[in-house]
Parts: structure tokens; C-alpha cells; sequence
């Protein structure tokens, strides 16, 4: 047999130590946290393309019935949430952290959880990959419904995670995070020259 590989081949100077591979569960916990007595009013959705916003931002408007949101999960910033809704962009449900500089709440159908021991951007990024895929696909559970993955909570929270030194992790987030930014720019910049080719063509074509 094969030996599984010890850390990618394509690493920053000055790494040579293995990863070292963990469970989810070892660098987080599943927050069973409620919004009793309805302290907290912004509802949150997590979307495969754009991550954790506010619902009324997405939908433009409130889809949840503010009756009966006091069973809602509090996701605090950067907690994590698992939304087990399969789209095209996330085959079985997007991760994400909340990066929004408030709390909010989210259905109990996700599973929100915080980490420690980690870089969080780092684990982020991890997530934006497919190299957790291999593991929902072996362990979901069968009959789901057509729209969204079942797998059981404590399943999910059994994730199999590889993880570099602390440092490593922070010049990986950092690098990703750069990356990013720079793709935010050149997008912006995208979008003010079709601004600028639409003023044009209806300028010059009257």
C-alpha cells in the first residue's frame, strides 16, 4: 500500500515538517448556543457563493418568521457553519466562517461550530477546496433529499483535517488572502470599464 502523503509538494521556503493530520472535533466544537429570549434579530444565510451574509442583503428581503426565532443558532464572528444545501457551486454544502463584524443567527438546519488550536483563515481556505469531498461522499448518509446532504452531525464533526505548524498556517492564510484581495481589485476595476464602455455606447450611438 501506498504511504498517504505527508505534506504537498508545493510549500513556502523554509517548511519541511509534516502536516500532521487530526479530527475535526480536535480543533472545534459544535455551538449549541440558542437565541433565547430572541436577543439577536439579524438573520444570516450561508451561500456557496458568496458565504455568510445577511439574509435580507441575499434574498432582499426576510424569509425567516421572526415568531419563531428563538430556536435559531447564534453565530458569532468567525464561527464556522456547515450548510448541508447541495448546489452547483457546492456539491455537498458550503463551509464558511462569519467574517461579518456582528453576530447573527442561522437556521437550525446548519451546523455551526468554533475552532481553536488553528488558524481560522487557514482552516477557511482549507474549505474552499475539494479535498474534504472524498470524505462527505464515503460517510453522508443515503436517502437524503435531492436539494440537500445528510450526514450526521458527530460524522461530519469526525473530519478527517491535515494541518502544517501555526506559522506555516498564518503565511498560507496570509498569502490567500492577498490573492483575494488582489482578484476584489481587478474585479472592481472590471466592473468600472463596463461602466465606462456602456456610458460610451450610449453616447456615441444616439
Amino acid at each position: 500500500m501506498k504511504d498517504e502523503k505527508k505534506a504537498p509538494k508545493l510549500r513556502f521556503k523554509g517548511f519541511t515538517d509534516d502536516w500532521e493530520q487530526c479530527k475535526l472535533s480536535d480543533i472545534s466544537e459544535k455551538s449549541y448556543e440558542k437565541n433565547t429570549d430572541n436577543k439577536y434579530s439579524t438573520v444570516l444565510t450561508n451561500s456557496a457563493e458568496y458565504g455568510i451574509v445577511k439574509q435580507r442583503d441575499f434574498f432582499d428581503k426576510d424569509i425567516a418568521n421572526s415568531s419563531n426565532i428563538s430556536g435559531y443558532y447564534v453565530v458569532r464572528k468567525n464561527y464556522f457553519v456547515y450548510n448541508p444545501r447541495i448546489s452547483n457551486q457546492a456539491k455537498f454544502g458550503p463551509i464558511n466562517r462569519n467574517k461579518l463584524d456582528e453576530s447573527g443567527i442561522m437556521s437550525p438546519l446548519y451546523l455551526v461550530f468554533t475552532v481553536h488550536d488553528i488558524d481560522e483563515s487557514f482552516l477557511e481556505t482549507l474549505f474552499q477546496t475539494t479535498t474534504w469531498h472524498r470524505f462527505m461522499y464515503q460517510n453522508g448518509d443515503t436517502g437524503a433529499r435531492a436539494d440537500r446532504f445528510a450526514i450526521k452531525d458527530s460524522t461530519f464533526m469526525s473530519m478527517p483535517i491535515k494541518v502544517p505548524s501555526l506559522e506555516e498556517q498564518h503565511k498560507l492564510a496570509l498569502a490567500f488572502q492577498k490573492l483575494d484581495q488582489t482578484i476584489t481589485l481587478h474585479d472592481q476595476k472590471l466592473n468600472l470599464l463596463k461602466l465606462v464602455k456602456q456610458s460610451l455606447l450610449q453616447n456615441m450611438f444616439i
